[in-house]
């Protein structure tokens, strides 16, 4: 292992959040040959009980997958997402960025403002600006902490329809435009949701 490894090694498992490699480089002094330092590290501890990986542009250390039930001590509480958060949440994914009438628009109703910050309160979406145009609405889009959290490397990873279709998320979806019921659909208004 040469020094530029050791130095980024050192960096990234002290950081406080994952870095990219400009970052990395800017960190040490605008030191040269970062990105090929990230890479044989991440080969090096590929396999091991804790891994390098890079979600979105940026790098950091996590345990390996099939080993994380073995560092947990205590039974989390699993904070479901509402309906309507889930929905908006894949809207803004997949259309980012996106203003809440473009939401709306997708959905077929109104979204609570509630339901936008709590996905902002979970860290996995942002505002992303203003749209040009009438009003200038708000847009918002997916952050870094977004892709860490669902494994995703960018959002090109994120399931197509075929994926979807596959592993029986459409059905529901495909009843609806087929004019059958849907014991789940909920088209009211969701003003009152926190």
């Amino acid at each position: 292992m040469n020094e530029i490894e050791r130095a980024v090694e050192a960096a990234l498992f002290a950081a406080e959040s994952p870095m990219s490699a400009d970052e990395l480089s800017r960190h040490l002094g605008g030191a040269e040959g970062v990105e090929a330092a990230l890479e044989a590290l991440a080969a090096n501890y590929g396999g091991r009980g804790i891994e390098l990986v890079m979600r979105g542009d940026r790098w950091h250390f996590q345990t390996a997958p099939d080993l994380a039930h073995l560092l947990r001590r205590e039974r989390e509480d699993v904070r479901r997402l509402s309906r309507a958060a889930t929905e908006a949440l894949a809207i803004i994914a997949y259309h980012e960025p996106v203003s809440r009438a473009e939401i709306e628009a997708i959905r077929g109703v109104q979204t609570a403002k509630g339901t936008l910050d709590v996905l902002m309160e979970a860290g996995w979406i942002k505002i992303a600006g203003r749209r040009e145009g009438p009003g200038r609405p708000t847009i918002y889009a997916t952050t870094p902490a977004f892709l860490a959290h669902f494994g995703l490397e960018s959002r090109r990873d994120l399931p197509g329809i075929e994926e979807l279709r596959a592993a029986g998320l459409l059905e529901s979806v495909e009843a609806v435009f087929a004019g059958e019921p849907d014991d789940e659909a909920d088209h009211t208004s969701e003003l009152d949701e926190s």
